[in-house]
């Protein structure tokens, strides 16, 4: 660390006198003392690399200045130092696209997934048994991670991770983060610095005495303090939290870091960035197990936590290569640490219904505190996993957190059975609807599902609202201001009953037909009465600024639309799939009505899409076989635009068009040529079509070359296609 030494601060001056105790002219006094020096330390720090402060008393003068403008916004100055990187605070996050996506990572959860992870990527890339794919691997920190946007050296903007694709703007926040260097030197022109916010043992500790001082609700955990803190609308707090931060990795750069990732990470380092001492170079899968081993004996002794360890593909050339696969990268996994386990008393075992009318039972445990969080209930999946584990209420059971998150029974301490506990019986009808529930026969297979599935459809109030909550959802429309409790609220009360109701709530509200100002939510979602029973008036502004957060989402990505929709087995990588092959929702809409009325071409092209396959395709048909179901995407559709699908590398001679692989591919494998291509803009499909566009054959096609030909498809041959793309 760069020490600012110097300057010498007036000590006659109110410098030490506390924010709360200052008047208003002492205050105005402050902030052009605090603006001159501030000036001058980044003078001296930036323009002439001659710090004359400690960056711990620079943050502390920027971290003051905040406070006080906090107290007193009439006095912020033009020059303010809160103003010079980044946005002001604002009232709310503004929300920030990615340049490029913040991705997660794919689990390995024992030394077998591991193993199989460097195969498949040893597979992937045609490497021969002498050929080296060392990997790196590091700690897996348990914090809130963030996005740090550099321009010409200088800190623009912070982003948390939100959805992958979007987060929330931080930057107000993350200034007065110390372990984030707000000007970096040498550095590539744009840099985005990907890295874990988070806080360490003994600082969460100080944090919760302080707030149970004051009164307040302490934190569950290291990592929910962290983001709490991160995600304050009041830069003021987060300045008052001990938060810390280590880099990891990167998004957009103007300029390859390096060669490899170790080299990468060395030059972040260079730039002032914290990264983990523990991570390491391993050479193969043994070194790769051997590290996670002894950090998996250091994680007690650490001081922050950490919930495993994240190997990563070293030659940044071979990751490029590898690409990504539906929300993760092919050159990274996490190979999670074995979860914590507690004991406990099962108390009863009730049955929840879905969107999709899934009934899950659900165990309601004695309270037990597992990996440092109070568990009170836990999943048991299905009738099938409580008679094989011959679950029953009274029991005395193991509980763990899988992956350190989903609370899961691991197993029952027989010889503690209560006498005469009976076995579970399932229900064969729906507990909110009282319609039938049965396991349905998967029509390609034969078989019955797991899963028992109420036939109420629509009827039923819990699948109803259920498929609302997933409307709203973060990965779906996300919209501000509307959590599951208001949805629930409002389909009780009958306002909304399916998803169109939601854009035409202002309408509603301006002609009376509903009256939102005077419905005021309790914490719980059910209205507020007063003492004599009248409806408390709540703040017109939220309201308002609910309707906002509606019209935001008029008009949306046709991925999200979809996905939104609730089809059974389409979620959010097939959303993208169908959106991206179709080219929007219409498009789509129309293709599903078509393979509906029997159209084997319609039905066949949505099997050709690679990825989806008959079960899905099933689903989907079936969903707008459904009457209401396409007038309730009518509806919808009136009042919401889907966007078109933006057609990525839209210079490329392939962008938009369809490309079959074939044969026994001897350039590159096959999974490398299906994401080149897709990199490029195609749509890659599994077979022969009238509407695809190029068929590449390697020795050894068969049918699919022969179809090509009768359909007059341009065929190429693997070298031919790599010189078409290349230009």
């Amino acid at each position: 660390m760069k020490a600012r030494i110097g300057i010498v601060i007036n000590k006659n001056t109110d410098t030490d006198k506390p924010v709360g105790k200052l008047s208003l002219k002492e205050a105005e006094a402050e902030l052009a003392r605090l603006a001159a020096e501030t000036h001058r330390a980044d003078e001296a720090y930036y323009a002439h690399d001659k710090p004359e402060i400690t960056d711990a008393e620079y943050d502390a003068m920027r971290r003051r200045n905040l406070l006080i403008e906090k107290r007193f916004p009439k006095l912020k100055r033009k020059d303010s130092p809160s103003d010079k990187v980044g946005a002001a605070p604002s009232a709310k996050f503004e929300k920030v696209r990615h340049a490029v996506a913040m991705l997660s990572l794919d689990n390995a959860f024992d030394d077998e997934d591991v193993t199989d992870f460097a195969k498949r990527v040893s597979k992937f890339l045609g490497l021969k048994a002498q050929d080296e794919a060392a990997f790196t691997a590091e700690p897996k920190i348990d914090g809130l991670s963030l996005s740090l946007r550099y321009e010409h050296g200088e800190l623009v903007q912070a982003a948390t991770r939100g959805d992958g694709a979007e987060g929330e703007n931080a930057t107000a926040n993350v200034l007065t983060i110390v372990d984030i260097p707000k000007k970096l030197i040498d550095a590539p022109g744009i840099l985005e610095v990907r890295g874990e916010v988070y806080m360490s043992h003994d600082d969460f500790n100080a944090l919760n005495k302080g707030l149970e001082r004051g009164g307040e609700e302490p934190f569950a955990n290291p990592r929910n303090a962290a983001a709490g803190s991160l995600r304050q609308l009041d830069a003021a707090i987060t300045a008052s939290r001990p938060l810390r931060f280590f880099a990891y990795a990167w998004g957009e750069v103007s300029e390859v870091l390096a060669d490899t990732q170790t080299n990468a990470m060395k030059r972040l380092e260079g730039f002032g960035f914290k990264t983990n001492p523990l991570t390491k170079r391993c050479r193969n899968v043994d070194e790769m197990i051997a590290h996670y081993r002894s950090i998996e004996e250091k994680r007690a002794t650490l001081g922050y936590d950490i919930d495993g360890v994240v190997y990563k593909v070293d030659r940044l050339d071979y990751q490029t290569r590898l690409g990504f696969v539906s929300r993760a990268p092919r050159w990274a996994i996490a190979h999670k640490f074995p979860a914590e386990k507690a004991t406990t008393v099962l108390e009863d075992i009730e049955i929840q219904v879905g969107r999709t009318g899934k009934l899950t039972p659900v165990a309601r445990l004695t309270p037990v505190t597992v990996g440092g969080v109070v568990v009170s209930n836990a999943t048991l999946h299905n009738a099938d996993e409580i008679k094989r584990k011959d679950v029953r209420v009274g029991d005395t059971v193991i509980v763990q957190r899988a992956g350190d998150v989903i609370p899961q029974i691991v197993e029952v301490v027989k010889d503690k059975r209560p006498h005469g506990a009976a076995a579970f019986s399932f229900p064969d009808r729906c507990p909110v609807c009282d319609s039938h529930a049965v396991n349905e026969v998967n029509p390609e297979t034969g078989k019955a599902d797991v899963d028992r599935r109420c036939t109420g459809g629509l009827i039923c109030a819990a699948q109803a609202v259920e498929r609302l909550k997933h409307f709203v959802a973060r990965n779906a429309f996300d919209i501000e201001g509307f959590g599951e409790k208001q949805i629930a609220a409002l389909f009780e009360k009958g306002i909304i009953k399916e998803p169109a109701d939601i854009f035409t709530l202002s309408q509603r509200q301006n002609t009376g037909e509903v009256d939102l100002y005077t419905y005021k939510m309790k914490a719980d979602g059910s209205p507020h009465f007063d003492k004599n029973g009248a409806k408390q008036l709540t703040n017109k502004k939220s309201v308002e600024n609910l309707f906002a957060g509606i019209d935001a989402r008029r008009e949306i990505s046709s991925a999200r639309f979809v996905n939104a929709l609730g089809i059974r087995h389409v979620g959010e990588t097939n959303a993208r799939l169908f959106v991206t092959h179709y080219g929007g929702v219409k498009e789509f809409y129309a293709a599903a009505i078509k393979a509906r009325d029997d159209e084997r071409e319609a039905y066949q092209e949505m099997l050709s899409i690679d990825g989806v396959g008959a079960l899905v395709a099933r689903a989907v048909i079936e969903f707008f076989d459904e009457k209401h179901n396409r007038e309730a995407i009518d509806r919808l559709l009136a009042q919401v635009t889907p966007q078109k699908v933006e057609t990525m590398a839209s210079d490329s001679p392939v962008a938009g068009k369809t490309v079959v692989f074939t044969g026994k591919l001897e350039l590159f494998t096959r999974e490398e040529a299906k994401v080149r291509a897709q990199s490029l803009g195609a749509r890659v499909a599994g077979s022969v079509s009238a509407k695809t566009d190029f068929l590449v054959a390697g020795p050894g096609a068969g049918s699919k070359l022969k179809k090509a030909k009768e359909l007059d498809v341009r065929v190429m041959t693997e070298s031919e296609w790599l010189e078409f793309i290349d230009g």
